[in-house]
């Protein structure tokens, strides 16, 4: 009786001691593995980076090809706007990608995707400002706008979508992202008042319907209600917004280099011709034409829409099918990355562009009070490159709506210093840019000096191609 009594009192103890510890970890008043701000644990460090031999993790294509899609009923978490309390935020550069978009390619002999392209606010994928805006649409002819925009609609109309014309989707995609700039740009850090001018506004769009419709979506939950009279819509006839800098030999070399790496991965590649050959006996038509009609364009969206594959007497084009295509073409990217042709010819392509932005963050620097909001629209072969000669090599390819920002912001300690900050998709890459890679090792402050990427754009680029101005890079043959 005696040991039984002893047992069930050491049993009891025991059982006390473990809830105690357990409540004394809860309360944190006594150690336990210290879990730093990344949510890794400081035991783990070591462990952080992968043994040499490890396989990197493999593509999976329908992942990524989700994250292309850009479903806007996704919340996703935003970085923009973030900076120490005594930073003034004093100008912001936007460019976006347009949204989604009905395909530019058909698959032939196939029925087209059954989407419509009328504007409903009571069908899915919808936003509680979307009937203002079609009706705020309605009302535009104040506006000026470059070349051909005017004759543009302002808004997607048809009942079944032309090829490449917005989709709601697409309108809801910028409808999101304009409310989300203005949270933070205009309630938060009251970039522009509510007596705003047209001088302070740039806006500049290629004459695609698909990309002035992206900017009017943003700019309408960004700025809601605005005056049309303010607003100045500038025509881009270049989709690398090169403007009266067009010329450049070399940029067109490099580009053809890298047309050329691009043919010989795909002609390497077996398992993605055996599929193209299938889905050609599918279809019924020749291997080469099934190929030239940019299948993966078409297929896209229909994934995006959550509409079935299309299907012929011979049979169907299915999930195996798309994942091989989309496969590839990550593949594809991850070797563009790699042979640096592309990042030739991107920093030749974007220059234009990119001194653009840093001329005018230069003026605002100097006590300019114009063009403290900029919206380019553009297109993926406009963000893309763009990413590659910021030096961003882990960027996704530019999803539907993707948007690019430049953050320009004031020292309050020190009011002549100036520092920028970048953001793609609401992700802080500023230190993911060549130019303030090594920088972020020895600062203390979340962001890059302005001159630092005033220096990249005016001289380093140039050093790149062994040259002195942006015309020598362009007509100099590399040695």
């Amino acid at each position: 009786m005696l040991f039984r009594n002893r047992f069930l009192f050491l049993l009891a103890l025991a059982a006390l001691l473990a809830f105690l510890s357990l409540s004394l970890q809860f309360l944190h008043l006594i150690p336990v593995n210290s879990v730093r701000e990344d949510g890794l644990s400081t035991k783990s460090r070591k462990r952080i980076m992968p043994e040499l031999l490890t396989e990197p993790p493999a593509i999976d294509p329908v992942y990524e090809a989700h994250v292309y899609c850009n479903i806007p009923t996704i919340v996703e978490r935003s970085m923009e706007g973030h900076a120490p309390h005594y930073f003034k935020l004093v100008s912001v550069q936007v460019l976006i990608r347009h949204g989604d978009r009905y395909p530019l390619y058909a698959i032939p002999k196939t029925k087209r995707p059954d989407i419509d392209c009328m504007l409903q606010p009571n069908r899915k994928p919808s936003h509680p400002q979307l009937e203002a805006f079609i009706k705020h649409m309605s009302k535009g002819s104040a506006a000026q706008m470059g070349g051909s925009l005017s004759s543009l609609p302002r808004y997607p109309s048809h009942s079944l979508c032309e090829m490449g014309e917005l989709t709601q989707t697409g309108v809801v995609q910028h409808l999101k992202n304009g409310q989300l700039l203005r949270d933070i740009y205009i309630n938060k850090h009251k970039l522009l008042l509510s007596d705003w001018t047209a001088k302070q506004l740039y806006l500049e769009t290629t004459g695609k319907s698909r990309t002035l419709q992206s900017a009017l979506a943003l700019l309408y939950t960004f700025l809601p209600d605005f005056d049309w009279k303010k607003i100045n819509i500038r025509h881009q006839w270049s989709t690398i917004f090169c403007s009266g800098s067009c010329n450049c030999p070399m940029r067109n070399h490099y580009l053809e280099e890298e047309q050329r790496r691009q043919y010989s991965l795909r002609v390497k590649n077996n398992d993605l011709e055996n599929i193209y050959v299938d889905m050609a006996k599918i279809v019924g038509i020749p291997t080469r034409q099934l190929r030239a009609s940019n299948p993966i364009d078409s297929l896209l969206c229909y994934f995006c829409h959550n509409v079935s594959f299309p299907c012929t007497k011979t049979g169907c084009i299915d999930m195996e099918h798309f994942k091989v295509i989309k496969r590839h073409q990550l593949e594809d990217e991850r070797e563009r990355q790699e042979k640096k042709l592309y990042f030739l010819y991107a920093l030749l392509a974007t220059h234009p562009l990119l001194n653009q932005t840093v001329n005018r963050l230069q003026r605002i620097v100097e006590g300019k009070k114009e063009e403290v909001f900029v919206l380019y629209s553009a297109h993926d072969v406009t963000l893309s490159p763009v990413l590659s000669a910021l030096g961003i090599t882990d960027a996704r390819f530019p999803r539907f709506a993707a948007r690019l920002v430049f953050e320009l912001w004031q020292d309050g300690k020190r009011p002549k210093d100036h520092f920028i900050r970048i953001l793609y998709n609401g992700a802080d890459v500023t230190f993911q840019t060549s130019f303030c890679r090594d920088y972020y090792k020895q600062s203390t402050k979340p962001m890059c000096p302005l001159e630092k990427f005033v220096n990249f754009v005016k001289r380093d680029v140039f050093l790149i191609f062994n040259s002195s101005s942006y015309y020598d890079a362009c007509h100099r043959r590399p040695l």
